[in-house]
């Protein structure tokens, strides 16, 4: 049995747009411009066209939104951005799990403390701003460049490990911020701390049952005493 078109994902993102640009008051020609597109494609978008790499990126900036509610319905559209005279803000939560940059601690749960705010434009040219959450560092083994309670943030949509970037890392139970790396058939886990032996994975075991790339450090920021 085929799905009816009001459940399809292109069906689904039209009627978003649809949506949005009611609420803000735009007309298509409106859309159009502040993209850089012509009429006829904010029309083909509002029938189901998916838009492709950056402007479906300006089409979410135009409509105020996130990319992940526009292009896939999930959070909501504002998703913590605040509207300033100044710059637009992205309200960044601070979870409950800390990170381990020593011997590991245990993943708590994603439970939101508080929200810390950024600039919308900074966190775009970092990665996917809904996808970013804030963490708390614990251990020394990634001194001197992170230090014991250290705040972290995370960018969850920048999962697939690149040698040499720093992540956060779920070990079965415990969660780490290492330097990921591999050589043929390994995935290794690094620290700053010549003090920390590597953490080693093979490949061709369930990876993803044993390490989890839970997403990319981007940013660190500490509280002077």
């Amino acid at each position: 049995m085929n799905p009816s078109p009001a459940s399809t994902p292109a069906s689904a993102f039209a009627a978003r747009l649809r949506q949005r640009r009611a609420q803000l008051g735009l007309r298509k020609p409106d859309l159009a411009a502040a993209v850089g597109v012509s009429l006829t494609t904010i029309q083909q978008y509002e029938n189901g066209q998916f838009p492709r790499g950056e402007l479906a990126v300006r089409l979410a900036d135009a409509l105020r939104c996130t990319l992940d509610w526009l292009l896939a319905g999930r959070g909501d559209p504002e998703n913590g951005i605040v509207e300033t005279p100044e710059a637009r803000l992205v309200m960044v939560p601070m979870v409950e799990a800390r990170l381990s940059a020593g011997t590991g601690s245990f993943e708590t749960g994603g439970d939101v403390l508080r929200h810390y705010a950024f600039r919308w434009d900074f966190l775009r040219r970092k990665g996917n701003p809904a996808r970013m959450a804030l963490l708390r560092v614990s251990g020394d083994s990634m001194q001197p460049f992170i230090l014991h309670n250290d705040v972290v943030l995370i960018d969850q949509s920048q999962n697939e490990p690149v040698p040499g970037r720093m992540y956060a890392v779920g070990v079965e139970d415990l969660v780490y911020l290492k330097i990921v790396n591999a050589v043929p058939g390994r995935i290794i886990l690094t620290s700053v701390n010549p003090g920390y032996a590597p953490i080693e994975a093979r490949t061709d075991e369930q990876l993803a049952d044993l390490v989890r790339i839970i997403g990319r450090a981007i940013w660190v920021g500490r509280e002077l005493e």
